[in-house]
Order: C-alpha cells, then structure tokens, then sequence
C-alpha cells in the first residue's frame, strides 16, 4: 500500500516514458530509474510489461530479488485477456500473474471503433474481457487498474459505451479506472467537464493520464484533479511518445505548491531538482533548461530590471521558492545586465563588491562591451568571475602566461589521423616548452597545457574537460565568422564554465581552456601570482 492511498502519484516512465524516440533503457537502467522514484516518493511505479518482451521480463525478474521500495508500490502492466479466450489460459495474464507485482494495470478498450477496428470484436466481447480479466487477477490476489485507452475519443463517439467500460471495470472489482487521453488532443475546459460527468454517473474511483500533444498535458491533469479525480499517471521529465506523456514532477510541485494538497511523503518534493537531473543522467536526454520547477533556468533571472526588484524581495518575480524543490534562483549576467544583476551575481559567486558603484559600473560597461563582440557570460560563470577579480585588482588573475601554442593536423599514409600541440609558457619565473597530442587540436592544446604545469601544479591531474560547445556567431567580411567556445571542466567536485571568442576556433578555444584551468587553480586555493 502508498504512502498516500487516498490520492495515487503513478508513475509509468519505465514503460510509457521509455516509448519515447532516441530513449533506449537497459535493465540496469530500469532498477536505478526505479530507486531514484522511490527516493522521490511516488506511490506507484509502472515497471513495464512482462511476458511482452525479453528486456521486461528479465526486469521483472530481477525487480522481485534486488528491488526493495521504501515507498512505492511495484506495478506490472498488460492487456486485458485475447477475444473468445479464457482468462485463466491467456499467456499474457498469466505473465501478469507471475511478475511478482502486487498491483496490476490492464489496458483496455473504451473507444468502440477501436473496439471494432483494432480488436476486431464486439462491444459485448470488449466488456466480457474487461470483466473476465479484472476478476481473474483479483481473484489471484493482485490489486488491479484498468487504463481506459483513448477513453475521451470514445466518450465523442458513443458516451454510453465509454460509461459502460468504466462500470464493467469497477464493478469486477478494479480500484481505480484512468481515462486516457491517449492521442492528447483534448483541452482542460472540455476534459474537466467530461471527468466530472463520469463522476456524476458512475461509482468508480477516476484517474487521468494524459499526453501532450496539445501541450496541456499537466493542465488537462490538473483539470481532471479539481473535478475528482484521485490518481493521476505521468513520467518524470514527461518523458514519452510523440511529444511525450504529463510532467509528474510539475504536477506534483502544482499539487503540493499551489493547491496545498500533499501528494508526496514529508519533504520528498525538496529532491525533485536532484532526481529529476539524477533520470535525465541514466535516460542520457540532456534536461529541458525551461522545464518548470526543477529546470536550471527556471528561477534564472537576466533583465536588469529584475535584478532590481529582486534585491528588494525575490517573490516580485519568483512564484514560488526554488528551495522548494531543490533549485537555486541564479541571475544571469548579459548585455541585459544592470548593477543590481552584477551585484547580485557576484554575491551569489561569493564575491563582496562592497556596493562601489564605481567598480559595479566599470564590470557593467566591460560586460556589455565584451557581449557586443561575443561573449556570453550568463553561461560561462567562471569567466564572469575572473573579470570581476581582475576589476577589483587591476590586474587579472594569473598563474602563467601563454607566450606561442601551435597546434597540427596530420592524415598519414594508412589513413590514421595525428594531432599534436605545443604551448610555450612562462610560469613561476621559467619558460617551459609543452606538448602534447590528442584526438582532436583542442583537445591535444589542453593535454599539452596541463602536463606541461603539472610539476608546478600537482592538483591539475584532477581536472577534466566535460563539455565542448562551438557556436558560430554572425557572419563577417564574407566568410568570415565569429567563433564563440564554451568550456566545462571539473575537478570532480564541481563544475565550471569558461568562455571564449576569436575568429579562430582554435584561439577561442585556447582562451576558454586558460581561464578553465586558471579558475580552477582558484578552486584549489592556489593564489595567483
């Protein structure tokens, strides 16, 4: 049993969410995507479909050893039984049966041209397998759903049938029966008025799973709750078909946030931001920036008018504490940067301006000058700080100086591809004379910086380049172009982000890496000569 069986977060990610393009699961993936849900506090979690496929059987399987969930209830999903068959013979009840899954969730017709179409049988038939299938698997001892599939098209076409699946299914004995809105062409006004009219003229326990081919996936979801419903399906991130299933962690922040219903254990929504970051690492689907509550630039504030306000109280333009769901607010310093931004961004970056308005307007007017020729600061956050030390100081940072690099590309005769750099630097009063090779010249000028002040710098062998991001900006002279370079690096630790720009790639890529390690020496508590 849930946490919280009066209302049911049921998350289907692991089934409906991985029907999405480009998204490719292993079991391994399954059993941590499974963890980190449970961590997150969901009542259900859709494992798949046993029986349907090798990888979910073998899930299944593994689930029933090495899954143990704190707060979840293991959910196995399948089809009601074959037309004119038994339920007790049918293999895939049987799969079912044997998953090892405490609760059930059936698919079933409520669309009678799917009825006649897809099924090829009757409308009768259709409600005897309904009846057949629920009561079997109760009778087995298993908890059952029943997904009333493309249920919003059926209730258009023929009200009466669709109310008919919806009270064959309760009364064999399924605790909750979901409407679906699986095409996703329906809009909250109408979706709200037909949940409430189910509601009105049957006794079942209602739930909503919604898709987003409207883009009202989570609205349609909320619609469905303000008129009864009591059990609402997503995947996290929305991840899923076509344009994906409804955001279980916008619905739930909505729930928990705006309509003070909780839905989640004490606190669980605080981890939000973590779990939802930690999926999108295992899924590899890099995360919605935008995405509502838990994206990076979902408290992101860049106008400087903003800025302003939000020294003042951060709720003139925040609706909600990003604390709430483990975010941070952040601003953003670009050519839309007022002094309250860079004092606020500064602030955040741990560094003191004292209020001079002297020293915040000369970092105002270079950041503006330095984006009007390409730079971009709101994602490079360590360069923003090595120009705001270099303001206060007079002078930049620096733990060496880049003298000569030359970097060479060579095709040899039995196709292999070498490429080597060397970098001339001068560095705690010695020249040295570095190279190095690699798979690509930025990448051979970065093996060749580091291992050439390795001795003098030991801690540099724990930073890693993570992230390589070249963008071509506007057009000049003909064919000519601007290259704007952005750098991630870690240390293992954390993570940072360096920018830089230059006609040549390979220059702007040499100016991003040297504010990467120089920013990265700072971390390690080095102090620049």
């Amino acid at each position: 049993m849930p946490v919280n069986d009066s209302f049911h977060i049921y998350d289907t990610t692991l089934r409906d969410g991985a029907q999405q393009e480009g998204l490719n699961l292993s079991v391994h993936d399954k059993l941590n995507i499974a963890r980190h849900l449970d961590d997150l506090g969901v009542g259900f979690i859709e494992g798949g479909w046993p029986g349907a496929n090798p990888k979910d059987t073998e899930f299944f399987a593994l689930a029933k050893k090495e899954l143990k969930l704190k707060n979840a209830t293991f959910v196995a999903f399948g089809a009601t039984r074959r037309p004119n068959s038994n339920a007790a013979d049918d293999v895939l009840l049987g799969a079912l049966r044997d998953s090892g899954a405490p609760a059930v969730t059936l698919v079933a017709k409520a669309f009678d041209r799917h009825v006649d179409l897809a099924l090829k049988t009757t409308l009768d038939e259709n409600l005897a397998m309904i009846r057949d299938s629920v009561t079997h698997l109760r009778a087995e001892g298993q908890r059952v759903f029943l997904d009333a599939e493309h249920f919003f098209d059926g209730y258009r076409s023929n009200r009466a049938y669709a109310l008919e699946v919806v009270r064959v299914a309760a009364e064999a004995g399924a605790d909750v029966i979901a409407l679906c809105d699986t095409n996703g062409g329906m809009l909250p006004d109408e979706l709200s008025q037909i949940v409430h009219d189910v509601l009105t003229a049957s006794n079942a326990r209602l739930g909503i799973h919604c898709h987003n081919d409207t883009g009202c996936a989570v609205a349609n979801s909320m619609a469905a709750v303000a008129a009864g419903a009591t059990h609402v399906q997503g995947t996290l991130n929305g991840y899923g078909e076509r344009t994906g299933n409804a955001d279980l962690v916008t619905i739930i922040a909505n729930l928990e946030l705006k309509t003070q219903q909780l839905v989640l254990p004490t606190n669980a929504l605080q981890e939000a931001f973590r779990i939802s970051h930690a999926v999108a690492e295992i899924t590899n689907v890099a995360p919605s920036s935008r995405q509502p509550y838990v994206g990076v630039s979902a408290f992101a504030h860049k106008a400087g008018l903003h800025a302003s306000a939000m020294k003042v109280d951060p709720s003139l333009y925040q609706h909600e504490d990003p604390s709430s769901v483990g975010n941070d607010m952040r601003m953003l310093v670009s050519d839309m940067a007022g002094r309250a931004s860079i004092e606020l961004k500064s602030q955040e970056l741990g560094v003191d301006l004292g209020g001079d308005k002297e020293l915040i307007g000369r970092i105002v007017d270079r950041v503006k000058e330095m984006e009007a020729r390409g730079f971009t600061f709101e994602a490079a956050d360590a360069s923003f700080e090595l120009l705001v030390h270099e303001e206060i100081a007079g002078k930049r940072p620096s733990f060496f100086t880049i003298n000569h690099w030359v970097t060479s590309v060579e095709r040899t005769k039995d196709q292999t591809i070498i490429t080597k750099a060397e970098v001339t630097v001068t560095a705690s009063g010695q020249e040295i004379t570095c190279n190095g090779e690699g798979n690509g010249p930025v990448n051979a000028f970065d093996n060749a910086l580091r291992s050439g002040l390795l001795k003098l710098y030991p801690e540099l062998s724990s930073l890693e380049l993570t992230d390589y991001k070249v963008r071509i900006l506007e057009g000049r002279l003909g064919t000519g172009a601007i290259t704007r370079v952005l750098v991630e690096t870690t240390d293992g630790k954390g993570e940072w982000n360096t920018v830089g720009v230059h006609e040549n790639v390979i220059a702007a890529s040499a100016m991003a890496l040297e504010d990467a390690v120089t920013f990265g020496l700072m971390r390690q508590g080095r102090k620049p000569e």
